[in-house]
């Protein structure tokens, strides 16, 4: 290749000297071209995480009010007027606008001492009654993670919810059922587990009812939770709770069992009592109907 150039130059230089005009050269324009460089193959950006939303349920409104349950198309009643009562000063506490300022106030867990006293057919209809607020969504959380009940309830199957929350096999997104009551979201139990006392009990547990009831200021969180004398998560979840709501059976529930279960929950600063089932009540259906009900400070 050298030889070839030199041969080039030397007959270059003739040309000249005879007259002949030879355009100038660079050193760079007499070698070839450089190879362009080879593409650089820029790897595709990761796909973004496809995040899952709430999952639409629909509720038979009309199958509701016929077992007794408060919904936003049925006409005034007994029921719905009692429950008003019931809400308003736990509405109050939650928005803190009451007297003393609640840790976690939007937090209400409704228990009782015992099986069988009305406990998840008060959630259920608190939960309704407070969707109806015009300035409050409502978060209806099922707790008792033992004998869940509120999707049946509901007329809805079984879905995973809090303890597989707990366990971290999923996001809150991905659990939270919306339902055609605009206000108003359901959180279900979950996916039974062996540990389940043991989740409602653990630091996770801790970290999310905080993130619960700081995430959104409008909204109040019902805890539909075991019986406080037959478990003790009952008591561990007391612990978080802004304000508990304890159903007692008339004619029923021991007075000696009544003071057990408070007893049990003497470290929350807002107790409430209310009366299921009293004389007043028109339908003798198990868990149906109030026949008074009201709500205080314990303690």
């Amino acid at each position: 290749m050298s030889s070839l150039i030199e041969q080039a130059a030397v007959r270059l230089e003739q040309l000249r000297r005879a007259g002949v005009s030879v355009p100038e050269t660079s050193p760079s324009a007499a070698t070839p071209p450089a190879a362009a460089p080879p593409p650089v193959m820029l790897s595709a950006p990761p796909a973004e995480k496809t995040l899952r939303t709430s999952q639409q349920v629909t509720l038979d409104l009309d199958a509701l009010g016929a077992i007794g349950i408060v919904t936003p198309n049925a006409p005034r009643s007994q029921a719905a007027d009692q429950y008003r009562v019931i809400k308003r000063p736990l509405i109050t506490n939650a928005k803190n606008m009451g007297a003393s300022v609640l840790n976690h106030g939007n937090l209400i867990m409704v228990t009782s001492a015992l099986v069988g006293e009305g406990k998840s057919f008060t959630s259920v209809n608190l939960a309704m009654s407070i969707a109806m607020e015009l300035d409050n969504t409502v978060m209806l959380v099922d707790a008792d993670v033992a004998r869940p009940s509120v999707l049946r309830m509901l007329g809805l199957e079984p879905r995973p919810g809090l303890l597989d929350l707990l366990e971290g096999s999923t996001d809150m997104a991905s659990v939270l059922l919306k339902t055609n009551i605009d206000k108003l979201t359901l959180l279900p139990s979950g996916t039974p587990h062996p540990q389940a006392t043991e989740l409602l009990a653990s630091d996770a547990m801790r970290a999310l009812l905080d993130d619960m009831a700081k995430r959104y200021a409008d909204r109040i969180i019902i805890f539909d939770s075991p019986p406080l004398l037959l478990t003790t998560e009952a008591r561990v979840l007391a612990t978080q709770m802004g304000q508990v709501v304890m159903v007692v059976q008339a004619d029923k529930t021991l007075q000696a069992d009544v003071q057990r279960a408070l007893s049990t929950i003497k470290a929350c600063a807002n107790i409430n009592l209310v009366l299921n089932k009293g004389r007043g009540d028109s339908d003798g259906g198990e868990g149906r109907g109030f026949g008074y009900g009201y709500g205080y400070g314990y303690g």
